[in-house]
Parts: C-alpha cells; structure tokens; sequence
C-alpha cells in the first residue's frame, strides 16, 4: 500500500475537483494508487466537478447581506459559465447561502470559507453539490465582511447581481439604525457609491502614494505649459483639487440632486435624525472585476 500524504491528497485534490476528505477516503480504499482513487471518485460521482473545473466563469451574481440588526454585512461575488444559470432561482439560492454562511461564520479568507458551514454542508460541499445539480462550473472569487462597533450597515445590489455595495456608518444612538430616515439615507449613499464609483470616503482617506501619484502627473501636465513654477504648482494643484472632489465620496455631487454634495447630503440626513451620522468605510463588487 502507498503512503497517503498530504501531498497525494492535495493531488487528487487538483485532479479532480472534489473535496479534501472524499479525496482521502478515496485513496484510503484504493490503498494509495492515484488512479484507482480517481476511479473511485468518479463511481461516486465526485469526480464530475473536475471535467467543468476549466470552463471559465465570467457569468455570475453578487450578494449583498446585512444582519438583522445591521450590525454586520458581508458582501460576495460567485460565478458561473453562462447567464442563463446566474438568472436562475437555484443559483440564487446557492449565492444567497454562501452569503449566509460569510455572514454568519466570518471566514478569513476563501480558504477558510471551504470549510464554513452553509447549513448541514460546508460551502465547499455545497459549491460541489451546486456544480452537480446546476450542471456548470461555479466559484466563489471573493467576498468580504466587516462589522460595525458603533453604528450599522446598508447595502444596494444594482443590475440584478451586477454590482453590490454595503456601506459602513457610525453615529452616536443606537436607535438610528432602526430609523426608517436612515434606511432611506443608507439606500442612497450605497446607490451614490454605486453610480459614482469614489476611490475613498473623503480626501483625507486616499493613500499618500495615490495622491503622490496623480499629483505627479498634474505637475508633469502644468509643466508642458511653459508658465512659470509658481503658476504651474497652482495649476497641479487645482487639478488635484478637481480630483478629490470626482474621487471623494463625501465631495461627490449627490446623485438625487447635483447642486449639493453628499457631504451636505450627509449633514442635513443626521440633523433630521438627530444624531451625527458619518460614513466609516464602503465595500463596492462590480461583477467580473477583482
């Protein structure tokens, strides 16, 4: 009998597409010889994941989920071959119980996530068992879940599953959360980050080398002006003033009304609500882009 290491397992693993323990089950009864054990997944019909494992999976939905208590919020993107399958209420499903369980197990990673339970499966169970009902390769790609200390979350799923925003807020009441003006503030600002696509809540939240990168370039710009350096450090700095506000969430035009700014938007929402209500951090999944 072979040695059945970690090693073989991982193998099998790679070869077929079924999961860690049916692959070492496998090559237990096979006693170690890999071909055998293959044969043994395919009888089962384990195997069956492995012939679709290379079609490619550019179809797909994103998930949004928040907690009952909006304290949690976990967004997902999976994939499938075709777009007959994402629009299909079986795969629905499936994406809606891999949210579930990122949700409710807070994974660390997507390796972590194969072995969180999804009900009486793990996801990575339940990915196979999708795989065999569904009849198409499918993947979960990423996901991501973050909870609130001081305030609630909100999300916005546009274009039937195309693109998926949560949006982390902080204020000072707990009963906000509850507040039917912040249900409709958060569905706005998640729909503004939808359509608007900022790279950061506000100016300050760029990175330096982000800023340090554009505002090369606008000096590069001014510099082809030929107009002397104190000018062309006012034009650089002007563009990367014009930057922020296009870029910032909170400088951002609001979307329901472009004379005023979401950071206005924000201010006149929390004196309604009497409380300060401030956005903390924003997740945006646009299907097929990592």
């Amino acid at each position: 009998m072979a040695e059945i290491t970690a090693q073989s397992v991982k193998e099998l693993r790679e070869m077929t597409g079924a999961g860690m323990m049916e692959c070492k089950k496998a090559l237990t009864e096979a006693e170690g010889d890999m071909d055998k054990a293959v044969d043994v997944l395919r009888t089962r019909g384990l195997a069956a994941a492995a012939k679709k494992a290379g079609r490619a999976t550019n179809e797909g939905l994103v998930v949004a989920l928040v907690s009952d208590d909006a304290a949690a919020a976990a967004l997902v993107e999976v994939n499938c071959e075709t777009d007959f399958v994402s629009r299909n209420e079986t795969f629905f499903a499936f994406a809606l119980k891999v949210a579930t369980a990122v949700l409710e197990g807070d994974p660390a990673d997507l390796e972590a996530l194969k072995a969180t339970a999804a009900g009486d499966l793990t996801v990575e169970a339940l990915v196979t068992e999708a795989i065999h009902t569904i009849g198409e390769n499918i993947q979960v790609s990423r996901f991501v879940r973050k909870s609130a200390a001081n305030g609630a979350f909100a999300s916005y799923i546009h274009g039937g599953g195309q693109l998926g925003i949560i949006v982390e807020f902080a204020f000072a009441k707990p009963e906000t959360a509850k507040a039917d003006a912040f249900a409709v503030l958060g569905k706005d600002i998640a729909m503004q980050v939808a359509a608007a696509n900022p790279g950061a809540v506000s100016r300050e939240s760029f990175s330096p080398e982000v800023v340090a990168h554009e505002l090369e370039i606008y000096q590069a710009q001014a510099a082809e002006s030929g107009k002397p350096a104190e000018i062309q450090e006012r034009m650089a700095q002007g563009k990367l003033d014009k930057f922020f506000k296009e870029s910032a969430l909170l400088e951002q035009p609001f979307i329901k009304d472009p004379d005023t700014t979401v950071r206005a938007y924000l201010e006149k929402a929390s004196k309604e609500l009497g409380d300060t209500v401030s956005v903390v951090s924003f997740e945006r999944f646009a299907l097929g882009q990592q």
